[in-house]
């Protein structure tokens, strides 16, 4: 079971530092949480993640690295070469069959992340045709689509959904089968999936309209797409959306690939682009969340292809790797500004790098950047942030293969039984390579969450506190390991696949000294912090 914290007031200090409270550095700052003030706040299904829509169906998604180092098998991999997206190379792809939903192990994990949101789209969605029938699948899609989802698969994502408390996202077919004559998108194929789910007493919390507008034509959309026919898409759209669903967000645009300084080096050569400024005067105002997509580099995947930057492992604890993400919000929170003003912010697919992952993304030292992304996005203010995927890739917070938690999962489980929904200003880095952010104590009044990371590989830091605690330390015995150990004790699933009880030591007041470059929870009792009673 998970960890629950005792029926008192809290404060929840979650420092990535080190491992052991001992003798402390001289001149250890004093952290004062009861005095930080109230920053912002997030929803409560902040911490969310995605499902490809390729994984429901089954289809040629990122392969793994081990099989593709060295020649490619040509022969192979031109098979079902349509069936990956527009102006990419197929080599890069392997086939998966669909991801079994009803997998109790994989249910009982993701239901321990919960309340959440679970995003199923992906590029593949906008080219899938949805056979609204309870007869076998025909064995290829229809004209215009490259894939196909049964009602039997779209009822398994209900389910899912149902079971692990984590609300759907979805987007919808946008490729040449959805549109008439005139090129123009017709909503068909939106109203076949709309009209099962709500068949089946589902519901869909939010969507998209299409994944990734800024490269619609490599997601399907007819050659010559820009961003004039995005609007007049949009005019059917939203209209249709807010009339037949009017419960359902809509969320938009869903851009990726600007606001860094690597600029069109993310893109992959050749690939036509379109601006979200651009995008965003074509459609007009009408979003109800602004949404967007991160990712602060390609994986060697799409380096491959001369898509641009990459990063290496030695770079992952840097500050200029890990500010990225600020670099990307505060592009789109200016785009936000000047077209939907004071709309909430969405960032609905995110993870450490594009093209399924880096060949580091599986280990503990991706950890630090996925709770410093969590740490500084909340400070901004943002209110979903989706990692990709839950089990696909390298980037999975689950092995593919076997479901078991990867050191992205423990602390995404950390970060869900700790962190509220309260953001604090935590205020100045007392100490170079430290990142300070805090939150109310989730469920505890008077408590506080406060994150430090201590990005040095080398120096010990040190914070003292005027109240005794309850430490919750990650570590590995290397940064590029893929399993972790809390306190001292490796971190794996007990008898039955069942989520262990996250056991704290306990510690005294005053200084605490953190090893470099790891990951450590405090608990601190008596906070009584007024912002978050």
């Amino acid at each position: 079971m998970l960890w629950k914290p005792p029926q008192r007031n809290w404060v929840v200090l979650i420092v990535l530092l080190g491992s052991h409270a001992c003798s402390h550095p001289p001149g250890a700052a004093v952290i004062s949480p009861a005095r930080m003030p109230r920053l912002a706040t997030v929803e409560d299904r902040f911490q969310s993640f995605n499902v490809e829509m390729v994984e429901v169906t089954g289809g040629r998604f990122w392969k793994p690295y081990r099989e593709i180092e060295g020649v490619l098998k040509t022969e192979e991999s031109s098979k079902q070469a349509a069936a990956v997206p527009a102006g990419m190379n197929p080599e890069l792809y392997q086939y998966r069959p669909p991801i079994d939903l009803t997998n109790k192990k994989l249910r009982k994990l993701a239901a321990a992340l919960a309340p959440s949101y679970l995003r199923v789209s992906g590029t593949w969605a906008n080219s899938t045709y949805f056979y609204n029938a309870d007869t076998t699948a025909p064995a290829k899609p229809p004209a215009g689509f490259n894939g196909i989802l049964t009602r039997s698969q779209w009822k398994g994502v209900m389910q899912f959904s149902e079971a692990t408390g984590a609300k759907l996202i979805t987007s919808f077919a946008t490729s040449a089968g959805t549109r008439d004559a005139k090129g123009l998108w017709t909503p068909v194929e939106a109203e076949k999936l709309l009209s099962y789910t709500a068949s089946l007493g589902g519901s869909i919390a939010a969507a998209e309209f299409m994944n990734e507008p800024t490269l619609a034509v490599m997601g399907g959309a007819p050659k010559g797409y820009d961003a004039a026919a995005y609007g007049r898409d949009l005019a059917v759209f939203r209209p249709y959306l807010k009339k037949t669903s009017p419960s359902v967000l809509l969320l938009g645009p869903g851009s990726v690939g600007e606001g860094l300084p690597l600029g069109d080096a993310l893109i992959p050569s050749g690939m036509s682009f379109l601006k979200s400024a651009d995008l965003l005067a074509a459609a007009g105002p009408g979003f109800d969340a602004f949404s967007y997509h991160f990712y602060g580099a390609v994986s060697a995947r799409c380096a491959s292809l001369g898509a641009g930057s990459t990063t290496k492992i030695d770079a992952a604890l840097t500050n200029e790797w890990l500010s990225r993400t600020d670099q990307a919000e505060a592009f789109y929170q200016d785009l936000r500004d000047r077209f939907e003003p004071g709309k909430p912010i969405w960032i609905t697919e995110t993870a450490d790098a594009a093209c399924g992952g880096n060949r580091w993304a599986s280990t503990f030292v991706d950890s630090f950047r996925y709770l410093d992304q969590l740490g500084r996005m909340a400070r901004r203010g943002v209110q979903v942030v989706a990692h990709n995927t839950l089990a696909s890739s390298d980037y999975g917070l689950l092995d593919e293969n076997t479901l078991d938690p990867r050191p992205n999962y423990w602390a995404a489980l950390l970060w869900r039984s700790l962190m509220g929904n309260t953001v604090l200003e935590a205020g100045p880095s007392p100490a170079s390579g430290l990142h300070l952010y805090a939150h109310c104590l989730r469920g505890q009044p008077g408590g506080v969450a406060l994150l430090v990371i201590n990005t040095n590989r080398t120096a010990t830091q040190a914070l003292e506190f005027g109240t005794a605690s309850d430490r919750y330390s990650l570590t590995a015995k290397r940064l590029d390991s893929s399993s972790i150990a809390l306190n001292g004790a490796e971190l794996r699933l007990e008898s039955g696949d069942l989520v262990p009880t996250l056991m704290a030591t306990p510690v005294v007041a005053g200084p605490q000294s953190f090893a470099p470059a790891s990951i450590t929870f405090l608990a601190i009792p008596a906070a009584n912090n007024s912002s978050c009673r």
